[in-house]
């Protein structure tokens, strides 16, 4: 079959999101899981003495997997309702079992509960790339904790840190992001079985007013599809809170993933570090000598639309009247799976960053000793009152060079001279060769380097230790 160019296809699917988590939010999952919950309240409904037979929920497992779409699509132009037309299809397929598939339940039964199942299920992914990625982002962090990089405050020259300890920056923003995911991922509950207004009224008809059987039939549902968590009350549906709580932890990640990505392309502008960039790849279709961050911009990209899409769900939930409206279910169907597939993509993009990050020493010390005479100077200021200088004197003098040779080096575009000025000045009392062994980038990084190897041992490793390699995606530039 020819490729069809004539209509739109999602960059989501297309080009960006992996298979597995497109697939979460695939037409198969999601009919799929709501045969599995059609199974489920069938199952729990016969063990509680319902007119279910072992022979009708056999019938169902038996053609659980087997969807027939074309049956169900044909009859959801004819009824208009998604829920009833896989009702039907799947009872064209279990004929024994076609009187009872979705008995005393209502079309949030299957379409709530599915819609839990797919983010958590989704969460657990996401959980499991960003173990991948810390643990990346740590080896780096090591492996790079005391090369003395310049800090920046305002986007301005500040003391020295190091390339690792820079780096452990992103890794902790993403290591709360790694958590606060697995917290959720263990609290996030189903809708349960709660019939049309959140009352149970329908099966507590069914059961003849037996309280303690609907109470039941909702644990036994929730444990046959491997939950422990349900939600005390709801309307029709589940609060749309939930889903704002979801996509506020991807956003959480697309924050973390812009500022590292950020941090990337302005390191790469000043050749300190740059991004992975393959043998073929163009950078410019017009300047050939370019080299673009073209993945850190994508993340940056991306991320800026997962940034946005918790504001729709709190409007969502904002504006849901009374037990439900149905203005929620075209945006879940459009937001939802498009956050997760969004911070998926961003994920696997830092990955591949992340492994083939290059760090250009010299670079990186070459901006440092043009910067280091003014970092220096308090050193200097210290060793000269050692030696019978008076401190607010030496301070003042220091002052009034810096800015001389800040002038130098702004006006007229002259290498910084401050440390010449001062072995000229007397009242020091200090050699050049004195103020050159203060000159060790490393006598200015503090803890750099121990708070990365803390950091990372304490709190990363115990995370990282058991992580299940994944190959690093290759990525369309």
């Amino acid at each position: 079959m020819s490729k069809d160019y004539s209509a739109f296809v999602n960059p989501l699917t297309a080009r960006y999101t992996s298979k597995e988590m497109s697939h979460i939010f695939s037409p198969e999952f999601k009919f799929g899981t709501w045969r599995k919950f059609w199974i489920a309240l069938a199952e729990a409904e016969m063990e509680l003495g319902l007119p279910v037979t072992q022979e009708q929920v056999d019938d169902l497992k038996a053609h659980a997997d087997n969807i027939n779409f074309a049956d169900a699509e044909l009859q959801e132009k004819k009824v208009r309702h998604d829920v009833m037309s896989h009702v039907h299809a799947y009872g064209l397929q279990a004929t024994k079992a076609a009187p009872i598939i979705h008995l005393g339940a209502t079309s949030a039964y299957v379409g709530d509960n599915t819609d839990i199942v797919q983010m958590k299920t989704g969460l657990e992914l996401v959980r499991d790339k960003l173990q991948i990625l810390l643990k990346q982002l740590s080896d780096f962090a090591m492996a790079y904790r005391s090369v003395p990089t310049l800090g920046f405050t305002h986007l301005q020259p500040a003391q020295l840190t190091t390339v690792g300890k820079r780096a452990s920056l992103w890794l902790q923003d993403f290591y709360y992001d790694y958590e606060d995911i697995r917290r959720y991922i263990d609290e996030i509950p189903l809708l349960g079985v709660k019939g049309t207004t959140g009352t149970q009224a329908s099966f507590v008809e069914l059961f003849d007013g037996d309280l303690d059987k609907v109470r039941a039939l909702e644990v036994k549902v929730v444990e046959k599809m491997g939950f422990d968590q349900v939600v005390a009350l709801s309307g029709q549906t589940y609060t749309r809170k939930i889903d704002y709580k979801v996509c506020s932890l991807l956003c959480q990640i697309a924050q973390s993933a812009s500022k590292m990505t950020n941090d990337i392309r302005i390191l790469q502008n000043m050749k300190e570090v740059e991004e992975p960039f393959e043998k073929s790849q163009i950078g410019s279709s017009a300047m050939a000598y370019k080299r673009n961050p073209m993945r850190s911009e994508r993340v940056a990209s991306i991320s800026r639309y997962v940034m946005g899409t918790p504001a729709i769900l709190a409007a969502t939930e904002a504006t849901q009247w009374f037990e439900r409206t149905l203005d929620d279910s075209a945006t879940k169907r459009i937001v939802i799976p498009e956050a997760f597939m969004a911070i998926d993509a961003v994920l696997d993009i830092l990955r591949n960053v992340t492994d083939g990050l290059v760090v250009r020493e010299k670079v990186i010390h070459s901006h440092i000793m043009a910067e280091i005479p003014f970092m220096a100077s308090e050193n200097i200021l210290m060793e000269a009152v050692k030696r019978g200088g008076d401190r607010q004197e030496l301070h003042e003098l220091i002052r009034t060079h810096s800015m001389e040779a800040a002038n130098v080096v702004k006006d007229e575009g002259k290498p910084n001279d401050l440390l010449e000025r001062i072995a000229a000045d007397d009242s020091f009392g200090l050699t050049k060769e004195d103020i050159d062994n203060l000159l060790d980038p490393k006598l200015y990084i503090g803890m750099s380097a121990e708070q990365v190897e803390d950091f990372v041992t304490q709190i990363i490793a115990p995370i990282t230790n058991e992580v299940s390699e994944m190959a690093v995606p290759d990525l369309i530039v």
